[in-house]
């Protein structure tokens, strides 16, 4: 992380970090952890396409699938994510 240019925004019912790369480091981020203390921190997904096919393949098959259950599965794909939604293509 990059810590100077890195900012923090508070307001009555939300609060945004904005978090900046420091040079040199490439890629998405697949996660990010918060908590009020290192030993309570807990984990949230970004939003991207292998997230989202990992979560709907554990919600639409939680236990060991069998491979005709796996081949039933929607194909999913992120197309688009902004601040105001996410359109996302299932076929």
């Amino acid at each position: 992380l990059l810590s100077p240019e890195s900012s923090i925004s508070i307001s009555a019912h939300n609060a945004v970090v904005g978090l900046v790369k420091a040079p040199g480091s490439t890629g998405l981020w697949d996660s990010f952890s918060f908590g009020p203390e290192p030993s309570a921190l807990q984990e949230r997904l970004f939003v991207s396409e292998e997230n989202v096919d990992g979560f709907l393949g554990t919600a639409l098959c939680p236990s060991p699938c069998s491979q005709s259950a796996l081949e039933r599965q929607p194909l999913i794909e992120v197309l688009d994510v902004t601040e105001d939604r996410i359109q996302i293509r299932v076929e």
